[in-house]
């Protein structure tokens, strides 16, 4: 009996949080094939980088005159860098990180050894970045870097001054600075990985690729070559006095923003085509294959005329849309939701958990499936798999797929199922691609 009535306390302590494990390695035994993790041991480790002389946006009065010159700071912008370790390393597994409420701390629980020494590779692994949304942070996709640096990448995942939990500020920075921030961050691990250090021949700054969620998203269309239309920047709420104008489709300084270091990019739920950032015209400006991945009910991005109108609208190279049946915004991208955020926060008026999960589809699986899609597409577009790019050839829509094997395990030739996925579980899932007008 007192047995029983330990192992019930122990479980009463871990329904409460008390013995709470938030992993952000979860694999389902459903999971597709690549979204297992890789045969790679993990490190990573926290950097801190200053962006100097910077436009300060939360300095201008968009009610006042416009300044005759900008006020300018020096821009702090902290990253996480997730990357292959030295084979054995050993070291803290936890991860320290705040919720959507901006003020619980929390501990997240992965494989990624904190510090570990890098690996002494033959060739240089290819660079990721990684761009959360408005607000999040530099763990919000962590389930996606830590699953990747085990596959042989290097991922450095950004926190965003003014666009954190914790520094949330004036939309108009978030809108500026996203895209300026992503490419100061590939310039500084561009530098680390040249200027002689550990990180040395680790990676590749030139063969990059780059991933962003809502405003992340929003972020790597304009990274990409995408620019935002004349009326967004004049939004009373946008860049305050034509700040945004930098990006602006056609102008000197957008055109100048490329940089083809970023070979492809992948954009969950990206924000803007909802209110008028994005037109045809200044789509056709990106520049690089793109992945799109959004919920056939977001809400927050839209999809019809949101994230599909974007995925439609860019004509110049290849591009796919994986979308989630039934999902809303926080398709794919965010990591499951710590135990700690099950509450409703009167401050913010809604209970934080719904910042991470989705009301229909379970987060690890969407997590899984979304770490199998972005495999393949980075394998193949960074990495030159061909053998990747057979998974991302598929049948549209994942419930008209045919499971059709001989008893040898050999597929039949009317098998059309959705490659890597066992069998039963392609289901929900539409993939479409569009070549080059």
């Amino acid at each position: 009996m007192k047995h029983y009535i330990i192992a019930t306390a122990a479980v009463a302590l871990g329904a409460q949080g008390a013995l709470a494990e938030n992993r952000i390695d979860t694999q389902l035994p459903n999971a597709p094939e690549l979204a297992g993790y890789g045969d790679l041991t993990v490190g990573v480790r926290t950097l801190e980088m200053v962006n100097p002389d910077q436009i300060d946006i939360l300095a201008i009065d968009p009610q006042a005159e416009k300044p005759a010159e900008w006020p300018r700071y020096d821009r702090p912008l902290t990253v996480e860098m997730w990357y292959p370790a030295a084979e054995g390393a050993e070291g803290d597994t936890s991860l320290q990180a705040y919720l959507r409420d901006g003020t619980t701390e929390v501990t997240l629980v992965g494989k990624a050894h904190r510090d570990a020494e890098p690996a002494a590779g033959e060739e240089a692994y290819p660079l990721v970045l990684i761009s959360h949304g408005y607000p999040g942070n530099r763990f919000l996709l962590s389930h996606l870097a830590e699953n990747l640096a085990s596959k042989g990448y290097v991922v450095a995942s950004i926190d965003h001054t003014d666009s954190t939990y914790r520094t949330q500020a004036a939309f108009g920075s978030t809108l500026v600075n996203r895209s300026l921030d992503q490419l100061f961050v590939l310039e500084q691990m561009a530098q680390k990985a040249a200027d002689g250090g550990e990180f040395a021949g680790l990676y590749d700054a030139g063969n990059t690729g780059l991933v962003g969620y809502s405003m992340g998203g929003y972020g790597a269309v304009i990274t990409a070559g995408g620019g935002v239309t004349e009326a967004s920047v004049g939004y009373g709420w946008g860049g305050p006095h034509g700040t945004l104008g930098i990006h602006q489709a056609g102008s000197e300084t957008h055109e100048d923003l490329f940089d083809d270091r970023i070979k492809t990019a992948v954009a969950f739920g990206p924000w803007g085509m909802n209110t008028g950032f994005w037109d045809a015209e200044g789509l056709a400006g990106v520049k690089i294959p793109m992945l799109f991945i959004a919920g056939s009910q977001d809400d927050t991005s839209l999809y019809e005329k949101g994230v599909r109108a974007i995925w439609e609208n860019v004509s110049g190279v290849e591009t796919a849309l994986l979308t989630y049946i039934n999902a809303g915004h926080n398709a794919g991208a965010p990591m499951p939701a710590p135990e700690e955020s099950y509450y409703f926060n009167e401050d913010k008026g809604f209970n934080i958990s719904e910042h991470y999960t989705d009301p229909v589809w379970n987060t690890a699986r969407m997590n899984n499936i979304a770490q199998h899609f972005v495999t393949a597409w980075l394998d193949e577009h960074l990495k030159g798999d061909a053998e990747a790019g057979t998974y991302l050839d598929l049948v549209e829509n994942s419930n008209d797929g045919t499971w059709s094997m001989n008893e040898d395990g050999t597929e039949k030739e009317d098998h059309s199922y959705w490659k890597g996925f066992p069998e039963g579980t392609a289901k929900g899932l539409v993939y479409e691609v569009k070549t080059p007008e």
